[in-house]
């Protein structure tokens, strides 16, 4: 009898023992699966937080890009490359976490791209700058040789004044002048024998006698002299066939045009003219020109 009251606390002390096995596995169970859900929410907050750093990241690296473009520097076409290649790389990454969730392998690529990005834009920023630098030092060169030519010019001009003026101070130093003239009137035989007159209607030329300043810089060799005769009347007397010379920086018609062979030997010089028109009363003026200047004038008088 002892025997049978004692197998049935033993069954029911063993039926407690399981339940206290089945209920310590449920509370492990739940522990476990407390503890994976928590697990999950942090990584996912983790992600989330990590998205947003990454987000906040390529946006300051657009912005120092779009910093750098402001300047509105000129680039080379390889910067201009490596600015396309930029920005085209943010796009990418953009699109990346636009998505709604992250693989841990596809956050890992994301943040070492982001980091290698920084670095580029680092970079990229650096050359920029170089590149401001030797714009403005080729700008600064730039402007000195401007400066330079402008005063290389300048100094030219002034140079080529001064030659210009040197040049006219010699050919008016250089410029026969006339020291002593005058001019009688002759008539003319049948027989070819001149004698002088004083009368205008029996004179048919004139013989201009001159002798010259001496001038050491003149040049010793021929020389065109071109001869003007006005009438008592103010009028110039002109041949059919007369021309133009410039002299005192005007445009004039001569009378008669010849030449003389200067010497600078004192020697005394004959112009003979004869006059296409006929001869009246009253006094006429002649004027000689040589190289570009009035030698000098004279006057003579017809009854």
């Amino acid at each position: 009898m002892e025997n049978q009251s004692e197998q049935p606390a033993k069954k029911n002390s063993n039926v407690i023992y399981f339940l206290i096995i089945v209920v310590v596995a449920l509370l492990g169970t739940d522990i476990y699966l407390y503890l994976q859900k928590n697990k999950s929410d942090t990584k996912y907050v983790y992600i989330n937080d990590e998205k947003t750093r990454l987000q906040t990241e390529l946006d300051s690296l657009e912005a120092q890009i779009e910093q750098v473009n402001s300047s509105r520097t000129k680039m080379t076409s390889e910067l201009q490359a490596k600015n396309d290649s930029l920005v085209a790389k943010i796009r990418v990454l953009r699109q990346a976490l636009a998505k709604g969730k992250l693989t841990k392998e596809e956050l890992d690529k994301a943040q070492e791209d982001v980091k290698q990005l920084r670095y580029f834009v680092t970079k990229y920023t650096a050359d920029i700058e170089d590149l401001k630098k030797q714009n403005t030092l080729l700008a600064n060169e730039r402007d000195t040789l401007k400066t330079n030519l402008a005063t290389t010019a300048e100094r030219a001009a002034s140079l080529e004044k001064q030659n210009q003026d040197l040049n006219t101070k010699v050919q008016v130093a250089s410029a026969l002048r006339v020291s002593n003239a005058n001019v009688v009137a002759y008539k003319v035989k049948s027989n070819g024998k001149e004698s002088d007159v004083n009368k205008a209607k029996s004179a048919k030329k004139i013989k201009i006698n001159f002798t010259l300043i001496s001038n050491p810089i003149a040049s010793k060799s021929l020389h065109d002299i071109f001869v003007r005769v006005v009438d008592p009347t103010g009028n110039l007397i002109t041949p059919a066939d007369a021309g133009t010379f410039v002299a005192d920086e005007q445009e004039l018609q001569y009378s008669y045009k010849t030449a003389i062979d200067y010497r600078d030997d004192g020697s005394t010089y004959t112009i003979d003219w004869v006059n296409p028109v006929t001869f009246q009363k009253g006094t006429y003026t002649v004027l000689l020109y040589a190289d570009g200047f009035t030698m000098g004038k004279t006057s003579f008088t017809l009854k």
